[in-house]
């Protein structure tokens, strides 16, 4: 391929036919698919009630940009994958993300949007982590009979200097170290914290406020509180023992927690040696730390394989009566699905693109990225669930419903959006649209 022109540009030929492509096509789009989102936005008023509460100190006679417009504008763009403010520089133009965020003149530059970014205070953005649980509670249909919280934290590198930035010893890197929270595929939390803590930092005050928000909705819900062995951290357990919520927790291993498994994990061995397949042995015993002042029931999983042996930890206050296999597969190791999410987080919505050097620009960028996860899980909740994307991750979302090829014809009366007729995922885009808009 090569440029002949500023403007024009030759690919290889097709039998003797020049192939010759230039970008003069017009009102065209390659995100119609967000019009989608907008949709499953205005049915929740998400971004709207998110929008109310941010702190705006801008002279009201002066204002193009609302707050919501800029919202709208920096989380649709994340949904499709713009994660670059840069990229605005040409998206403002584009009379399909215009349409998205019910504007009808060009949006917010580049630079707008950086102030925009900059100017959160800490209090609203408090307040905006407030309604993203309060839709949460919404969504609800019927009083749900247990919760299961999913605390987890994770690592965004840093390349900068950013404010509040520290090398991190297990990341190996300097980064920041966010705690999210999820119940289900319910992103609850998204917390952004620098990176010189303890890992459990902050998260018995979230679970408190998570605790007694539900309680005070749902009093008799039962909630259960899972995390890895970053939260086992007695004022935590503590907490959940006098307030009667269930924890199932990781524990790290020490030389007391192995003395008390080497027996069953020499015999995982001896029966791995014989049988050539792999076992797996559980203990359930009781066990105290030397900063517990009571001994609490901890399970293990002793492990053993072609590559070896394999131990695991947690500490629980479930009932006895639950066997240790069934606390351990059922009800500890979906957890890990939790890491998954974060991956979607980070992968698919950019939530560490921490580039700002105010830290309290790139907690605003975390939530940004949160908003842009929960209207896509919205839109698989209300319109997605019969189709093939029902589990998909956010990536693939975007990729099948969002990243669609349209020709837009504007003019005083309509705005039609013509899209491509050999665009392959045409039924389940119709079974959303139908979904939130019907006729």
């Amino acid at each position: 391929m090569t440029n002949c022109t500023s403007n024009l540009i030759e690919f290889s030929p097709l039998n003797r036919k020049k192939v010759l492509g230039n970008f003069n096509g017009g009102s065209i789009t390659s995100d119609a698919g967000l019009l989608l989102l907008r949709e499953v936005d205005k049915k929740c008023n998400l971004t709207t009630r998110l929008s109310k509460v941010m702190r705006d100190d801008r002279a009201a006679g002066m204002v193009d940009h609302t707050m919501l417009d800029m919202l709208r504008q920096r989380v649709y763009a994340l949904a499709a994958g713009y994660e670059d403010i840069n990229d605005h520089q040409v998206l403002r133009e584009d009379v399909c993300f215009q349409t998205a965020v019910s504007r009808e003149r060009l949006l917010a530059s580049p630079p707008t949007l950086s102030r925009f970014e900059n100017a959160l205070d800490r209090e609203s953005m408090f307040k905006m982590s407030e309604i993203l649980v309060e839709h949460f509670i919404e969504r609800q249909i019927t009083a749900p009979n247990e919760l299961i919280l999913d605390f987890d934290p994770t690592d965004h590198r840093l390349h900068g200097h950013q404010d509040k930035r520290h090398y991190h010893g297990y990341y190996e890197e300097y980064c920041y170290l966010p705690l999210h929270v999820f119940c289900g595929d319910h992103l609850l939390v998204s917390y952004l914290r620098p990176s010189d803590i303890d890992g459990a930092k902050h998260a018995g005050v979230i679970l408190r406020w998570l605790v007694n928000r539900f309680k005070k909705v749902w009093p008799n819900v039962k909630i259960t509180f899972r995390g890895d062995s970053a939260f086992a951290r007695k004022r935590i357990l503590h907490w959940c023992e006098f307030n009667n919520i269930t924890y199932i927790v990781g524990l790290s291993g020490n030389a007391r927690l192995y003395k008390m498994v080497e027996a069953l994990e020499k015999q995982a061995e001896e029966q791995y040696k014989e049988t050539q397949i792999k076992q797996r042995l559980f203990f359930d015993g009781q066990y105290q730390a030397g900063t517990w002042k009571i001994a609490r029931r901890v399970v293990a999983k002793l492990e053993h394989h072609d590559q070896g042996s394999n131990r695991r930890f947690i500490v629980t206050n479930q009932a006895a009566e639950i066997p240790a296999e069934n606390v351990y597969d059922h009800d500890y190791c979906p957890r890990g699905e939790m890491e998954n999410k974060i991956k979607q987080l980070k992968l698919d919505l950019s939530s560490d693109r921490n580039s700002c050097s105010d830290f309290l620009a790139n907690q605003f960028r975390v939530l940004l990225s949160s908003i842009a996860y929960i209207l896509i899980t919205e839109l698989q909740y209300q319109c997605l669930s019969e189709t093939e994307l029902k589990k998909s991750y956010c990536g693939t979302i975007r990729l099948k419903l969002f990243k669609i090829g349209a020709i837009i014809l504007k003019n005083t009366r309509r705005i039609q959006i013509l899209f491509s007729s050999h665009y392959p995922y045409q039924a389940t885009f119709n079974i959303a649209a139908r979904n939130l808009v019907p006729t």
